[in-house]
């Protein structure tokens, strides 16, 4: 998909939020019987591809309320769902933002809690920079691949 603007970007995250969270009942059921832990989406992009853009508006579609910023400093955000969104038999309670840039190594996110966080199968994690933990992360992770464009609003956006 190719986005020529902040909007755009965020409006793709919206309908991918909603995808996720509107799977045929039957299938989701199955699934989420299989599933053990969260449903994590990877965001890969360089300096300014659009990855928070992206997370701002997944997490409007989530119903977040709070200012969505990278928590850059902070490693980790969590977030309450106010209203449990469901997804088969899974209710969705959390979801986390976390921003790896500073993560040198897995170990240092393991000290933070992260197996935790992935284990709970009601939490939606986001994370930037997930190259840096690619060994911690399950076979089913979301990836988005977010690129630079032509000109300067515009950005690729592939998903893997």
């Amino acid at each position: 998909m190719v986005s020529k603007s902040k909007s755009q970007t965020q409006k793709f995250a919206i309908r991918l939020a909603k995808k996720i969270l509107n799977v045929p009942t039957l299938q989701s059921e199955l699934r989420s019987r299989k599933r053990i832990g969260a449903t994590i989406i990877a965001l890969h992009g360089d300096l300014g591809a659009g990855k928070t853009t992206f997370v701002q508006g997944f997490m409007k579609a989530l119903g977040v309320k709070h200012r969505i910023t990278s928590p850059t400093f902070l490693i980790i955000r969590k977030y309450e769902i106010s209203t449990p969104l469901r997804r088969g038999l899974v209710h969705y309670h959390h979801a986390y933002h976390l921003d790896l840039y500073r993560i040198h190594k897995p170990k240092e996110l393991l000290d933070l809690g992260f197996k935790k966080i992935i284990q709970d199968q009601h939490a939606i994690v986001l994370i930037e920079w997930p190259e840096r933990i690619k060994t911690l992360l399950p076979k089913n992770t979301i990836w988005i691949i977010l690129e630079h464009g032509k000109t300067e609003n515009e950005r690729i956006i592939k998903m893997k």
